[in-house]
């Protein structure tokens, strides 16, 4: 049997016990036509690079699963006539990612970035030993020549 991933985005709207059903929904239909779900990651809720049918947001959803070639038709059928899913892909793949895949460590290691400041230990911002320009009173600067005279 062939390995593949299905990822689809569920509406912005739902809640997330809707769109677990989705990712059941999707598992069954696998499961029916002799297919077997290896993974099941649900990557939350995140924003759009653009809107799609009015959603700037949506639930993403990762299932992994061997199927013979059959059940990817009728698994796509299904999801393009369900109305919570905006966006759906199906690829075939070589061997699946053992461990999370790439969007869950994607989430750790930013988690982890958050903690601290910048590289070299500052705060990331201007330091205020740093001069601004000229930094003189304005008395001890030079006046420009008034010009018309």
């Amino acid at each position: 049997m062939a390995l593949y991933e299905h990822v689809f985005l569920a509406r912005q709207d739902l809640a997330q016990t809707q769109v677990d059903a989705l990712a059941e929904t999707a598992t069954k239909i696998i499961e029916d036509n002799q297919g077997k779900v290896v993974k099941t990651e649900t990557w939350g809720l995140r924003s759009l690079a653009y809107r799609i049918a009015k959603n700037r947001k949506a639930h993403y959803v990762m299932l992994e699963f061997e199927a013979p070639s059959g059940v990817v038709a009728e698994l796509e059928r299904q999801t393009s006539i369900n109305e919570d899913v905006i966006r759906y892909m199906t690829v075939k793949v070589d061997a699946h990612e053992q461990g999370p895949s790439a969007m869950m460590r994607r989430g750790e290691r930013d988690g982890r970035r958050g903690d601290r400041e910048g590289r070299d230990g500052r705060d990331g911002g201007r330091r205020d030993d740093r001069p601004r320009g000229d930094d003189r009173p304005r008395e001890d600067r030079p006046r420009r020549e008034e010009q018309g005279e």
